[in-house]
């Protein structure tokens, strides 16, 4: 049996940057053809001449954060899917409320390649605690595990003595949901003297997964693996028997770029994750996801190709509010626009004698207090208060993704 999906994980970087730059092309003229919202967005694209990840950097970003008044404005979808609504098979909604499509074909969300990394194959019996109710979670990780040939039990949350019974009786070897909550059924199985033994694999998400805690279980005989997927755009990436970051999936792209902005970053830096979606129901394009994380240099020793995140690091919507005013991280980036001398800016909030208090930290070779004064200056201009700048070393501010640093106490 393969280590590996299918052959797309293992074919040469160069192969497959061509074959998506390929299908980016198509989608993008799939995309102003029959989605309204890309229909505007996109008017004076030339879908042909967006061929490389240069080209595909000049596109306008569409945040989720936008997703609810775009939304209202034109329901369900903001006028972003490809398809008429009664064509859907079924339509969620998630906190906010955002409203989140899926088609009527197999393994939408392509959580399939993911749980395949995990361990999952076909004749598993998996125990998926992910929500069945409105939200689309259960059905994501029950989509791609029975493209597998899993069955699967929709536990969904909650109910956790019937959940242990249905355990009991059923034996699954696999498990589908947060770490937090196998935590807690493992713990209460020990507790009530129940045997909870059966589980060996575990595809987990949705919050923080401690290594501690994956040791833990790999010590008691589970080998959990973490899945980064969201309503929006199924799949992004997945760990893998490497254990060094997550494999990007092979139908998405995905760019690093810093907050607030379009502009991508170097490799290694911390920034937020952009993804276009290759998926023609929901043609999504440079869709920013609010989640921090960064590229893995090298090739993964498990023997796939494709590009690796070091996973969940936060999130970019860095938004706070000043002396009664919001600074948001798109200022930053514009003050460091204004500046071609600032290589990194990080700005830090801070209570000093009772008030607010910003400080724009610059990493610059410059070393010119001319220069502090004319972005102290620019600070003030864009974000119509006024704040100290202080010129730092380049490489000395940290590599976080931070754009807004707030150091403020409230107790």
């Amino acid at each position: 049996m393969s280590d590996h999906y299918d052959d797309l994980e293992t074919r040469s970087p160069d192969q497959r940057e061509a074959a998506l730059m390929s299908a980016l092309a198509e989608q993008i003229e799939h995309a102003k053809n029959n989605a309204p919202y890309f229909t505007d967005l996109l008017a004076d694209v030339d879908a042909a001449a967006i061929t490389s990840r240069a080209a595909l950097a000049g596109l306008p970003v569409t945040r989720k954060s936008a997703l609810i008044d775009r939304q209202k404005a034109d329901y369900p979808f903001g006028g972003m899917t490809a398809m008429a609504t009664g064509g859907l098979a079924r339509i969620f909604q998630s906190p906010g409320p955002i409203y989140e499509p899926e088609s009527k074909g197999d393994d939408f969300f392509r959580t399939a390649r993911g749980l395949y990394a995990a361990g999952f194959r076909a004749g598993d019996l998996v125990h998926n605690t992910f929500s069945y109710h409105l939200t689309p979670g259960g059905f994501i990780m029950d989509a791609g595990a029975r493209a597998l040939g899993c069955a699967v039990i929709p536990a969904g949350v909650g109910n956790t003595e019937q959940q242990l019974d249905v355990i009991g009786d059923l034996q699954p070897i696999a498990y589908a949901g947060t770490p937090s909550f196998l935590k807690i059924l493992l713990q209460k199985a020990a507790a009530a003297g129940l045997d909870a033994s059966c589980f060996k694999k575990a595809s987990v998400g949705g919050e923080y997964f401690p290594p501690a805690l994956c040791a833990e279980w790999s010590d008691r005989g589970i080998e959990a693996y973490q899945s980064y997927a969201t309503a929006d755009l199924g799949l992004i990436a997945y760990e893998t028997t490497a254990r060094q970051g997550m494999t990007i999936d092979e139908g998405v792209i995905v760019e690093i770029v810093q907050p607030g902005t379009g502009d991508v970053v170097p490799e290694g830096d911390v920034g937020e994750v952009i993804v276009t979606l290759l998926g023609r129901e929901y043609p999504l394009i440079r869709f920013a996801t609010g989640d921090l994380s960064a590229v893995l240099a090298g090739a993964s020793p498990c023997g796939r190709t494709n590009m690796r995140l070091k996973g969940w690091m936060g999130r970019a919507d860095q938004s706070t509010k000043v002396k009664g005013m919001f600074v948001r991280p798109e200022q930053i980036a514009e003050i460091a626009r204004r500046h071609g001398e600032i290589a990194r800016a990080r700005l830090v909030i801070e209570t000093v004698e009772g008030r607010d208090a910003m400080t724009l930290h610059c990493e610059t070779s410059a070393d010119d207090e001319g220069l502090a004064d004319a972005i102290r200056h620019t600070l003030q201009a864009v974000c119509k208060m006024k704040g100290d700048v202080r010129l730092a070393a380049p490489g000395s501010l940290a590599n976080d993704g931070i754009v807004i640093e707030d150091k403020r106490s409230y107790d």
